[in-house]
């Protein structure tokens, strides 16, 4: 099965994935609910968000240079198994020290996963593929952040927080290894063999000059920090407003089901706007909606701003990964997008540690202000990146005839 053959892998990949970010998302607010139960402040949950990603951090680049030269799909079970295991054993936790420890191996696991999956669409994607299958793979992180947090919502109330948190985590844990299901024979082993006969490493160095790598790692560490702040401050937000848990749950989901509907209409908008314009607005307004997070509203007005919101931020993840993938010299592509997760990985260290620190000085509302601060920033990083990266090679095969070592240059809807 060579790049743009038979698509039912991807079907299935997107399935397993649904299930693996389901389970993160049902798990992160509960994480926090139960953080709170057990007498975390804002500043604790903020720590215990930010060790979710410590783990992970060491790990992307050996994960990655290991999937250059060898096989996805094994990493996929393991993170399977490390994202269970994170969140059954977080509900079981009675400390929060626990709940930080198994919160990191929920990370990891959710790293190794991304990881292996990642890699996997750009080896059996065709380059004109790479935007629109990326896409369709980010579908499944966006359904199982819809269907997660309705799922904590539903269950995580009443007065034992601490008990209704603790079966929601148990119950992200047993939806986690339903992925198991989607995940036999999913990748070409023919293409792993040739690519395991290829020459040594590239440095990181290398990878990081390379021209929109830098842009696409700083555009996805921005977008992944504002969803991943949302998903774990809407919750002490909603505390402090008055807001229900079930209807913090309906809006995280609100904001996810837009994602979706923006990521069904992506061929279309990179027809219209082309890659740099369309990450670049995005972003702008992408800040904006995260800043006005901040001001009180009514609930059906917050609604809104979080759908509007979601629309946004699903431009950014997959049109990064392909700006990384086609900017990153052949051979190390699948190291550069475990630097892109590394890049991300920093992120949620630092963005949720700096928005306990600012919650705790200007309120629970002032991180997603410092949020629209960064989104700022990505959008002129975006309006420098390139349409079309002149760092990525294509192997003659996939480039559809082209000798290997020959940009590739492509159209502005791919």
């Amino acid at each position: 099965m060579g790049p743009g053959r038979n698509r039912g892998w991807l079907l299935r990949l997107v399935i397993a994935f649904g299930f693996a970010q389901g389970a993160v998302s049902m798990a992160r607010p509960a994480v926090s609910y139960r953080a709170l139960a057990l007498g975390a402040d804002e500043r604790a949950v903020g720590v215990i968000a930010g060790v979710y990603a410590l783990l992970p951090l060491f790990a992307a680049v050996p994960l990655g240079r290991r999937t250059d030269h060898g096989r996805c799909a094994p990493l996929l079970p393991v993170g399977v198994v490390l994202i269970a295991g994170g969140c059954a054993l977080s509900g079981l936790a009675g400390s929060l020290w626990a709940m930080a420890v198994w919160s990191g191996v929920m990370g990891l696991g959710h790293l190794c996963f991304v990881i292996g999956a990642q890699s996997l669409v750009a080896r059996q994607s065709a380059p004109h593929e790479q935007d629109r299958n990326f896409g369709h793979f980010t579908i499944g992180a966006s359904l199982g952040q819809l269907v997660g947090p309705i799922a904590a919502g539903a269950l995580i109330g009443g007065p034992d927080m601490a008990g209704t948190s603790a079966l929601a985590l148990l119950v992200a844990g047993a939806g986690a290894a339903v992925a198991f299901t989607s995940l036999w024979r999913i990748e070409d082993r023919t293409a792993v063999k040739s690519r395991t006969e290829q020459g040594g490493r590239v440095a990181v160095g290398s990878i990081l000059r390379a021209r929109g790598v830098p842009a696409g790692m700083l555009i996805s560490l921005s977008v992944l920090s504002a969803t991943d702040i949302l998903t774990a401050y809407l919750p002490v937000v909603g505390e402090h407003r008055g807001i229900a848990p079930s209807v913090v749950g309906v809006l995280l989901s609100l904001r996810a089901g837009a994602t979706i509907g923006c990521r069904l209409v992506l061929t279309p908008l990179l027809r219209l706007l082309g890659r740099p314009v369309l990450l670049t607005v995005t972003c702008l307004l992408a800040a904006v909606l995260c800043a006005g997070i901040a001001l009180p509203m009514p609930v059906w007005a917050l609604g809104a701003v979080l759908a509007a919101l979601g629309f946004c931020l699903g431009v950014g993840q997959p049109l990064s990964m392909t700006t990384v993938v086609q900017a990153a010299p052949d051979g190390a592509r699948s190291t550069a997008l475990a630097l892109r997760l590394t890049g991300n990985r920093l992120g949620q260290v630092a963005a949720p540690a700096a928005a306990g620190l600012v919650a705790g000085v200007a309120g629970v509302a002032a991180p997603f202000v410092m949020l629209g601060a960064l989104l700022l920033f990505s959008a002129g990083s975006a309006v420098r990146a390139p349409a079309a990266p002149g760092g990525g090679q294509v192997a003659g095969a996939a480039a559809g005839g082209r000798p290997a070592g020959t940009p590739l240059r492509r159209s502005r809807d791919i």
